[in-house]
């Protein structure tokens, strides 16, 4: 189940602190995550990498050029959970 996020702080470097919809809160380190690259490039200069807001609609953070994360990404490193997965059943179009 997807779990959006509710508040976003940048701290040190690239590390954030997340609070989920459910309580959860926890630090990452997005660099190692995140590729510098295409629509992250940007977001190697510290700056640009600290504009990071919560989007409402989406539930997960984004920065002002576009880029943005996958929710359920960030949900299963902070908790160590591991990725839902999502089976499509034959005849439900």
């Amino acid at each position: 189940m997807l779990k959006d996020i509710v508040e976003a702080t940048s701290l040190e470097g690239y590390q954030v602190r997340l609070r989920f919809e459910d309580g959860v809160v926890g630090e990452l380190d997005l660099s190692a995550i995140m590729r510098f690259e295409g629509v992250f490039a940007p977001l190697k200069d510290l700056n640009r990498f600290r504009e990071l807001r919560v989007h409402p609609d989406l539930g997960t953070i984004y920065w002002p050029n576009g880029a943005d994360l996958d929710p359920s990404v960030l949900y299963a490193r902070v908790t160590g959970t591991p990725l839902p997965t999502y089976e499509i059943k034959a005849g439900s179009r």
